[in-house]
């Protein structure tokens, strides 16, 4: 059994995440309270009451998802104990950081303080350059890199996602957006709007990449323990510097998943366990293996959901 682990990103969040982990596990607890004393919001309270409205503001949400991961990691870990091991670990845009924390790379409290600045510099872009994200089902990234070069001129537009085979999601300004659309529907794909007010993974966000960067360099790097899959090449990387430029490149670049579990089922991964909230990662999992090949897709963000994880496991 080879096991990766994977970290969702914005867009998963519920209210109550991580709460049965909490009241559960001191362990949990003290995960929720440390990074609750970074934050200058009232991290807890938000994750468990909202108003859900303040929670899926970037400079929110990002810490929340995070420390919900993380939470659940910790779950994780004690289950395992000795028994088991992740042989790789990736996250999906966000979760990106997750991972980098449980492949040793980041201690907690500076994945929470990074999360926290990137939200606050994604937010800060987002409301300079409004702009919006849309999933467009049906079409390859080649077809829709194509739609989007016959847009040319209609607005700014990018291909900001490549999540399935036939699921990429779009990002950038309303009128690139509308154009993008407006081409794709009529050619048979279904476009669904994503509920974000920031233009993620776009040029729209670019400004924030140099203060994100310099902000980075005042944190410690460690090389990865475990390999991790990074959304900007699709493949690991070890060296710490060149880590910490793709994860300020990160913000403005495409995020590419379907590529990331390619290249783990092509390393013999058979086992995928999303780690934290919702199942959208799991998800995407049938629409990415292969026909045929023989995989596990699990999920869990209670202590209940990660007992039924284990006697899957076993």
């Amino acid at each position: 059994m080879k096991i990766a682990v994977l970290f969702p990103g914005q867009g998963s969040q519920f209210l109550g995440m991580g709460r049965e982990f909490i009241d559960s596990d001191k362990d949990c607890a003290a995960i929720m309270e440390m990074a609750a004393s970074v934050c200058d919001f009232p991290l807890a309270k938000l994750c468990q009451d909202g108003p859900m409205e303040e929670l899926t503001r970037a400079i929110h949400l990002q810490p929340a998802i995070t420390v919900t991961n993380l939470i659940c990691y910790q779950g994780l870990k004690k289950a395992w104990g000795d028994k088991l091991t992740a042989s790789c670990f990736a996250g999906h845009s966000l979760g990106e950081y997750s991972a980098l924390c449980a492949a040793g790379v980041l201690s907690v409290e500076d994945t929470i303080r990074l999360v926290i600045k990137r939200g606050a510099l994604m937010e800060r872009e987002g409301q300079k350059n409004p702009g919006g994200m849309r999933a467009v089902i049906g079409k390859t990234m080649q077809e829709i890199e194509e739609i989007i070069a016959e847009c040319d001129g209609a607005g700014i537009v990018t291909a900001a996602n490549h999540n399935t085979e036939l699921q990429v999601v779009i990002s950038g300004s309303i009128e690139g957006l509308d154009a993008v659309e407006k081409v794709a529907s009529e050619t048979g794909a279904r476009v669904i709007p994503l509920a974000v007010s920031v233009a993620n993974h776009s040029p729209l966000v670019a400004d924030a990449v140099p203060d994100f960067s310099a902000f980075m360099n005042e944190v410690e790097f460690k090389t990865p323990v475990t390999p991790v899959y990074f959304n900007v090449s699709a493949s690991p990387e070890e060296e710490t510097g060149h880590i910490k430029e793709m994860m300020a490149s990160q913000i403005a670049s495409r995020v590419r998943w379907f590529e990331i579990i390619t290249a783990m089922i092509n390393e013999g991964v058979d086992t995928f366990i999303e780690v934290g909230p919702k199942t959208v990662l799991k998800g995407m999992m049938r629409k990415i293996a292969p026909k045929g090949y023989q995989y596990k897709a699990l999920q869990f963000d209670t202590p209940e959901g990660l007992s039924k994880c284990m006697d899957k496991l076993s």
